[in-house]
């Protein structure tokens, strides 16, 4: 792995990888060449457009092939040495592996790596808190119905034989997430969940007001981390606040388990040092394959490791290898390295907006996300500055800002990260150029009329040639960071 790209190869093992990859795209193409064209349309997407999505990254080609295996074809419910099949001895060797890897780069005491996605790890934790703190009740009453079929009135009879159970988790608009507690996903009908915000003035996180909610709503669970808060946390003070009313301590840090694994993050900013319970994905700032992961601390092992058949289906023993794999990965100086650009070039991206005139939701960062307010900065939805960014060659998403004055689905908002342009090899220089691409494209997009005379929230224009000018200006740059340099398909 280069100390600057997700994937160098020498020119050699270029070329034998390039000849594997077309062989097995010919194999696919046999089957269903549709396939086969779109995995090939994929990398000349991705290779021609700036990924800025906070959430996405470039795994290496060691991770990408490992995902290809034959573990794909074994079912190995249960842990380590207790499997519900036969012949999962290899199994238990890679998830031993990618076990040991994980608690050794984040310092845990234990390491569960089979879920299957970072909404699964809440899952299992929320349910591993659960099953340690209290007493699980039966489901009889509700017959053989599915969990789908459970009414709201259902899932409240449901929370009350838990006891009420309460939680408090970061709201939506202040950057948390959909599993932190809200109803419309499951973790919020296992939980009566209240959210704490930020500081309305400045966008960063009141802990004297979370103090505060927690003293006067006395959860069982506080849950800390975020989506879209581009700030780092404070998560001795959160700790504080947890043993105070005697709450378990969770913390999700799917964004930026990258910046804790490259100890850019340490010391109260460490979450694994101050938490129970911390979860995370693996294939965002850390760079691995599509999959979560749940870090404890002993007195929660037992638990946790009931996540199969708890929760989880059977264990991905072919993405569980490519996660011992990106985990070995992390654990090197290069990707310290990495972690470190990472934060360098999302500040160096934050001044190349700001100095531009983008107002930035807590004017800055100091972790990988930014946050722009473009409903303030150029009048437009978050959907219509993700769309004509698209139109432009800069991959970004929509996503809600603190009191978003157009609401969750078409948002005042986008979100940007600089973890996938720096796997391949961008720096400040590169990132200012960025900004500059960002201010062209948005600066010469208009909301449009709908037929009723009236703007629309999605209907957008953009200024004759500008959206190609981007898109080229995008592509030069690009072409010299080239993804999986000497890989042609």
């Amino acid at each position: 792995m280069s100390e600057s790209t997700a994937a160098h190869i020498d020119p050699e093992t270029a070329q034998k990888v390039s000849s594997a990859y077309r062989s097995m795209l010919d194999i696919i193409g046999e089957v269903e060449p549709r396939v086969a064209q779109a995995t090939r349309q994929e990398l000349d997407d991705q290779r021609h457009s700036l990924k800025l999505i906070a959430s996405e990254n470039y795994a290496s080609l060691p991770v990408l092939a490992t995902m290809g295996t034959w573990f794909s074809d074994k079912y190995a419910e249960g842990t380590i040495g207790h499997r519900f099949y036969a012949g999962c001895q290899n199994v238990d060797t890679v998830e031993s592996v990618a076990a040991e890897h994980a608690r050794e780069l984040f310092g845990a005491d234990h390491a569960y790596v089979q879920p299957h996605s970072g909404i699964d790890a809440n899952l299992t934790a929320y349910w591993t808190i659960l099953s340690h703190h209290v007493e699980t009740p039966g489901l009889e009453e509700f017959g053989a119905r599915t969990v789908n079929d459970l009414t709201q009135d259902d899932w409240d009879t449901l929370r009350r034989r838990f006891n009420d159970q309460r939680a408090i988790g970061m709201s939506l608009d202040a950057g948390g997430h959909l599993t932190h507690g809200f109803r419309p996903n499951i973790s919020g009908k296992m939980f009566d969940q209240r959210s704490y915000g930020t500081d309305p003035e400045t966008g960063y996180l009141d802990y004297g007001k979370v103090a505060e909610l927690a003293r006067e709503f006395k959860p069982l669970v506080i849950v800390a981390g975020y989506s879209a808060y581009p700030r780092r946390v404070n998560f001795a003070k959160m700790r504080e606040i947890a043993d105070e009313v005697g709450a378990v301590l969770m913390v999700d840090m799917a964004h930026f388990a990258g910046l804790v694994a490259g100890k850019v993050f340490t010391g109260d900013e460490d979450p694994v040092a101050h938490a129970d319970i911390v979860t995370t994905t693996t294939h965002k700032s850390l760079r691995g394959p599509r999959g979560g992961m749940v870090l404890t601390t002993n007195e929660y092992a037992g638990d946790v490791d009931r996540g199969c058949p708890m929760v989880l289906g059977g264990p991905l023993g072919h993405i569980m290898a490519a996660k011992a794999v990106a985990l070995a990965e992390a654990r090197t100086q290069a990707f310290r390295d990495y972690a470190q650009r990472i934060a360098d070039n999302s500040k160096a991206l934050a001044e190349g907006l700001m100095k531009r005139g983008v107002k930035l939701v807590t004017d800055g960062t100091d972790n990988h996300i930014n946050l722009l307010d473009v409903f303030s900065s150029f009048g437009l939805t978050g959907r219509q500055a993700e769309s004509a960014l698209l139109d432009s060659g800069v991959v970004t998403n929509r996503n809600s800002i603190p009191a978003d004055p157009n609401g969750a689905w078409y948002t005042s908002g986008v979100r940007i990260g600089t973890p996938a342009l720096t796997s391949r090899g961008f720096g400040p220089d590169e990132f200012d150029r960025v900004a500059e691409l960002i201010v062209t494209a948005l600066s010469a997009t208009t909301p449009a009329t709908t037929a009723s005379g009236k703007r629309g929230k999605a209907k957008y224009t953009i200024a004759d040639g500008v959206a190609q000018q981007v898109h080229d200006a995008a592509d030069e740059l690009l072409g010299n960071f080239p993804l999986y340099p000497g890989l042609e398909l």
